[in-house]
């Protein structure tokens, strides 16, 4: 018996003006840190996430795991729930938005370990998400993983037409 991966997430965001004039969402996202994505930019950033086991609840996964990406305490704000997707490797990711500010370049990422060059048996140590960036919606709708883009386009709803994101 093969058990659901899960993951949970937390997107900060901020309204701004759209170029529109209505109200819309910047985001904050982050590029995945090690040599596989590092000459990377398209399909390469991240909501800061993490994967949690049956014993975790995911509200309070979705909060450490922004904490060790980040190594900044999340900052305060109401939590709206952008509800779940399924990924295309089968991992299902719940993913919740706060409004808050936030300085990408305080950060303080999480590293892991990994044999590279590959084959080499040497250990180095590369951060979990190399860089922070606060993105308008287009920018990071090109910038996140596919599998990721839908919490995105439900915050957007949320910010501009003012109700409950969709599936949450």
């Amino acid at each position: 018996m093969s058990t659901v991966r899960r993951s949970a997430g937390i997107l900060l965001f901020r309204v701004v003006t759209g170029r529109d004039g209505h109200p819309d969402a910047e985001v904050m996202i982050g590029h995945m840190g090690g040599p596989f994505w590092a000459r990377r930019e398209t399909a390469a950033w991240s909501i800061p996430k993490g994967e949690y086991g049956p014993d975790e609840e995911p509200a309070a996964a979705a909060r450490r795991e922004f904490e060790e990406e980040l190594g900044l305490p999340l900052p305060d704000g109401t939590w709206v729930s952008l509800g779940e997707t399924r990924q295309s490797g089968g991992k299902t990711v719940t993913v919740w938005a706060v409004e808050a500010g936030l300085d990408p370049d305080a950060a303080v990422p999480g590293t892991f370990s990994m044999e590279w060059p590959k084959g080499s048996g040497v250990l180095r140590e590369f951060p979990e998400m190399d860089r922070f960036a606060w993105c308008a919606p287009d920018v990071a709708l090109a910038r996140l993983v596919a599998g990721q883009r839908v919490f995105v386009e439900r915050l957007r709803a949320y910010v501009r037409e003012g109700r409950a994101p969709s599936d949450a």
